[in-house]
């Protein structure tokens, strides 16, 4: 018996795509997940945004996340299909378990970096 568990897709896509078909393209990658048992919880499309850094020599993307439910080998069949697709510029599947501990441990390193920043000006007031 194989277990589904819950997935986040993240998606550029190339900027030159225009907005209005990146949910029908994506849609036909999300038939994989559909065709063979699991769901697709969320579709989020955040549009273009520019890149933390360049990626086939282009400093946009279209960005888009999905959340669903599938099996292991059903989520390894979808992400194979996605990087074969040349208007796709990089993928990143984790298990939401795995992106809710990444933001909560991101979040805690951010307020950590806060507070080391705020007992700074007090150590230097005074010296």
């Amino acid at each position: 018996m194989t277990h589904s568990h819950q997935y986040e897709l993240m998606v550029i896509l190339d900027p030159e795509i225009d907005e209005r078909l990146v949910a029908p393209s994506l849609d036909k990658f999300l038939k994989v997940i559909t065709n063979d048992g699991g769901t697709i919880e969320n579709v989020d499309i955040w549009g273009r945004r520019r890149l933390a850094y360049e990626i086939q020599k282009k400093n946009e993307g279209v960005y888009a996340v999905v959340n669903f439910t599938a099996t292991s080998e059903t989520t390894q069949e979808l992400d194979r299909q996605l990087k074969l697709n040349e208007q796709i510029m990089r993928t990143k599947v984790l298990r939401a378990e795995e992106a809710i501990a990444l933001v909560a441990s991101e979040k805690k390193r951010a307020d950590e970096k806060a507070a080391r920043k705020a007992a700074a000006p007090a150590k230097a007031a005074k010296a």
